[in-house]
């Protein structure tokens, strides 16, 4: 059982841990404070639930450092981790101890981040922060995590844009070189994320077999600090074989007849493709017009990533059945719709299928540029 001791003025709570050591749990300015303390320590024990204080007194740099060595993730996620953290969270809370970290601090830092990040920076940096105070909680050094309901978006994204079959062909046509125009039709046409399809290998792209392959292990491209690599795609799920339409099986095949380098979607002499420079110097014009060539926008911010949004929407349209869209963009369904739920080869078919005539009912506005299958 717990006990009281009397220092100077103030009031120590005592106990036993079940190492036999001492240890004091807390201080009180008056007798009648440490009383109520020392109650709720002989019940936290009798129900061991008792945390040690002690635990939480260390810094968050501190827990970081210890969090930093058991906790797994990869290139791209450390990257983003440790930016937060030497950027926003250590300069506010790392040499304040965890159990000190109240939920009026997490709020007032909220509200500092929002005067200069966006919404989507400052609830990843938040992300973060509540991992790191979600693990002390389960590591036995708070009781409680502070981040715990504190909203940091406080209103709703817009929708992202989604495009017709004709817009995206009027994007691709808008594009000069032929390989570049064929990634944009088969990000539309497959949902694929930008680095499973600038990552896309040629020994994955399985043509006669009307299919692609996202690799579990080299099936994207990342980029980390400037670095380009091949590593796994974003999750688990997401490593999975794409069936194709029979028009853009035979636009793949033509991007691999034309060169020789081991990436489908790749540089004049097979450099890996920067999303950066994609965006900026391709993309981003075709989409958003050009005034060089006295283009209008077909779609003024349509991101590369809302091709995937696109596609996702045809598949609705289509009444695609929800286990197979989810395969197909690399999604896992939760719960028993997921447990119970399986993609059949006629789900596939359907969707091919789905594509092929949409594909085929806009060829009018795409003949110009060459990019019809037949």
């Amino acid at each position: 059982m717990a006990w009281i001791e009397q220092r100077g003025t103030r009031y120590r709570v005592r106990l036993r841990l079940p190492d036999g050591s001492v240890a004091t749990d807390s201080s009180h300015p008056t007798y009648k404070a440490a009383e109520i303390r020392r109650k709720q320590v002989d019940l936290d024990q009798a129900l061991e639930t008792y945390l040690d204080p002690a635990l939480g007194r260390i810094t968050l740099i501190e827990w970081v450092t210890i969090w930093e060595a058991g906790h797994i993730a990869g290139d791209a996620k450390w990257a983003s981790y440790r930016s937060h953290l030497r950027n926003h969270i250590l300069p506010r809370f790392g040499d304040t101890p965890l159990n000190n970290i109240t939920r009026q601090h997490i709020k007032v830092f909220v509200k500092q981040l929002k005067t200069h990040l966006a919404d989507s920076s400052a609830a990843s940096v938040m992300t973060l922060l509540s991992l790191l105070l979600r693990e002390a909680v389960a590591d036995g050094r708070i009781t409680h995590n502070p981040c715990q309901g504190v909203k940091v978006v406080t209103r709703r994204a817009p929708e992202r844009p989604h495009a017709t079959a004709t817009q995206v062909n009027t994007i691709a046509n808008r594009i000069d070189r032929r390989s570049d125009q064929i990634l944009v039709i088969t990000a539309a046409y497959t949902g694929m994320r930008w680095g499973e399809l600038a990552g896309l290998a040629r020994t994955n792209t399985h043509l006669g077999d009307g299919l692609i392959r996202v690799h579990p292990d080299t099936g994207a491209l990342h980029e980390v600090q400037g670095r380009l690599y091949l590593g796994p795609p974003k999750t688990a799920g997401s490593a999975r074989d794409i069936h194709l339409p029979p028009f853009l099986i035979t636009l793949l095949q033509d991007v691999l007849d034309n060169h020789d380098h081991d990436q489908v979607f790749c540089g004049a002499r097979g450099a890996y493709l920067r999303r950066s420079s994609m965006s900026r110097r391709v993309y981003g014009p075709a989409v958003n017009g050009d005034p060089r060539t006295h283009t209008s926008a077909v779609i003024k911010g349509m991101h590369f990533h809302d091709l995937r949004h696109t596609h996702k929407t045809w598949m609705i349209e289509d009444d695609i059945p929800e286990i197979a869209q989810a395969r197909r963009l690399g999604h896992q369904l939760t719960g028993v719709r997921g447990i119970y739920s399986h993609v059949t080869p006629a789900m596939n078919q359907a969707i091919t299928r789905a594509l092929e005539n949409r594909w085929q009912a806009t060829q009018p506005t795409t003949r110009s540029r060459h990019l019809h299958a037949a």
